[in-house]
């Protein structure tokens, strides 16, 4: 009895200490009371993540503290409070916070999950060679025209029956991408492209279960939980494993005076650094940036665009006049290109509104501050993660007149001109903003426009409020599954 006294005697003592140490000692922004071992796991709302932390900002203002087990997350808040952090702070904020559900696997290699010098040399390393490949360039541009144009001739054979575009949508958009980092498209059909997809679609599927969103915020004990969450490390190896392959082929046809694509640059550059002893440029920061690549780009333009579309379902009148103004720009003698952006200020207005209205990433990558930090009279240990808040951000009052309804009134001036609005962070901001900004927003564009020039999207379903809005899949929003009709014009 003694000895059962003891033990549940330190018991109480070290849970006491646990959460004194973690609770009192610093000074922290305000937030809900965690409890030991779990922090505020019971108070945020199961599959409601989104609305829990903006009901916790209303309370303790756009800056405060939560616990993810034992260790303490800085939420940010709000156009101004994200703005400073990433923006006028952006280097205090710039490293990447944990991911478990990634981090157990990249183990900080490649461009997105990695810091410090590796960080740098990668993300530099991937925006000169994707500049050179005519990122943002008309050679580029003419890629994403041409798997447009397929995309097209694919719903045209459908002849009006309705499909979920789902499917189609990701392979076109991620074709870009395979082009830029193997040096060709591949057909639809192609069993290696496929598999590459379906890695790609069940590690977003593991990342949003319940199993992983769980591991997320409590990894001290679900990394040693079995579950559905465990398979995600074997996934993403399996991953690499096509990757590598593809690496081995292109070291055997390797011509330092041809660059074919981004694997060929990595390892042109491999060569050249062979001998200095700190080079980031080695296979497995190779494997891991295309990997990263993948996992950040391919699902990004196939959600959003079936978001635009469901919207469109929705309002027809807003269809009605993009089609109006694609007529009077483009008209229907040729494809659209990206110089027509500047001339169609509607058409920009509702890609812009789209955008902010999925905001397919609500609660953004999370952030890790570099250095013990001051920010708005408080004090963040260096290492400690942040969560900045982009819906938080696309759905402030203070800059979108009805933040909660889709109206592409939010980009537009009182002439009909496009307005840009600064609270416009779809792709993140700062730092660690999203290195394919450009080609999002080319690829959109060509895309939504080219299938707008060539159909009027029909629905025998009729859609609600309810239903347009963005449905939170994990850590993304995505769109509610639907048929649609291509109907050609």
């Amino acid at each position: 009895m003694f000895l059962i006294l003891l033990l549940m005697l330190i018991c109480c003592i070290f849970l006491y200490s646990t959460w004194s140490s973690m609770y009192n000692d610093r000074n922290l922004p305000p937030g809900p009371t965690p409890l030991p071992f779990i922090g505020n796991l019971l108070q945020i709302e199961r599959g409601k993540m989104a609305k829990s932390l903006k009901k916790f900002s209303e309370k303790y203002g756009p800056v405060y503290t939560l616990y993810f087990g034992p260790n303490p997350v800085i939420v940010i808040s709000g156009y101004e409070a994200v703005r400073d952090a990433l923006i006028i702070q952006g280097d205090d904020f710039a490293a990447r916070g944990k991911l478990p559900t990634i981090d157990n696997f990249a183990q900080g290699y490649g461009i997105s999950f990695s810091n410090g010098e590796r960080w740098r040399q990668m993300r530099g390393f991937t925006f000169k060679t994707l500049k050179s490949f005519g990122f943002g360039k008309k050679s580029f541009e003419l890629r994403i025209q041409e798997e447009a144009e397929c995309m097209v001739e694919k719903l045209k054979n459908l002849r009006g029956q309705p499909t979920d575009p789902t499917k189609l949508f990701m392979y076109a958009s991620s074709n870009i991408l395979f082009s830029i980092v193997f040096g060709d498209r591949s057909e639809y059909k192609d069993e290696r492209f496929s598999k590459l997809l379906g890695y790609v679609e069940e590690t977003f599927r593991l990342i949003s279960s319940p199993w992983g969103q769980l591991q997320s915020v409590l990894p001290q004990v679900m990394n040693y939980v079995p579950g559905p969450h465990q398979k995600l490390t074997a996934t993403s190896e399996e991953m690499v494993t096509f990757i590598k392959e593809r690496v081995k082929a292109h070291q055997q046809t390797l011509d330092p005076n041809n660059t074919r694509d981004f694997i060929d640059a990595f390892l042109i550059k491999m060569e050249e650094e062979k001998d200095n002893p700190n080079t980031e440029f080695n296979m497995r920061n190779l494997l891991l940036t295309v990997h990263n690549l993948f996992i950040a780009g391919a699902e990004a333009v196939s959600t959003t665009l079936k978001h635009g579309l469901l919207l469109l379902l929705k309002y027809p009148e807003i269809e009605a006049k993009v089609h109006e103004e694609i007529d009077k720009v483009i008209e229907r003698v040729r494809g659209p290109n990206i110089n027509d952006r500047v001339k169609m200020p509607y058409t920009d207005a509702v890609i812009h509104e789209i955008h902010r209205f999925a905001d397919i990433v609500p609660f953004n990558t999370p952030h890790m501050t570099t250095k013990d930090t001051k920010f708005k009279g408080y004090t963040i240990p260096k290492g400690t993660d942040v969560y900045t808040l982009l819906c938080s951000v696309h759905r402030d009052p203070g800059y979108f007149s009805t933040p909660y309804k889709f109206n592409p009134n939010h980009f537009l001036d009182e002439n009909g001109g496009f307005k840009k609005n600064e609270a416009m962070m779809a792709f993140s901001a700062g730092k660690r903003v999203c290195p394919g900004e450009n080609l999002g927003r080319m690829h959109f564009f060509l895309f939504f426009t080219t299938l707008l020039q060539n159909f009027t999207l029909s629905s025998k379903r009729k859609f609600t409020e309810a239903d347009i809005a963005p449905r939170m899949a994990g850590f993304l929003n995505t769109p509610i599954r639907y048929e649609l009709s291509f109907i050609q014009r």
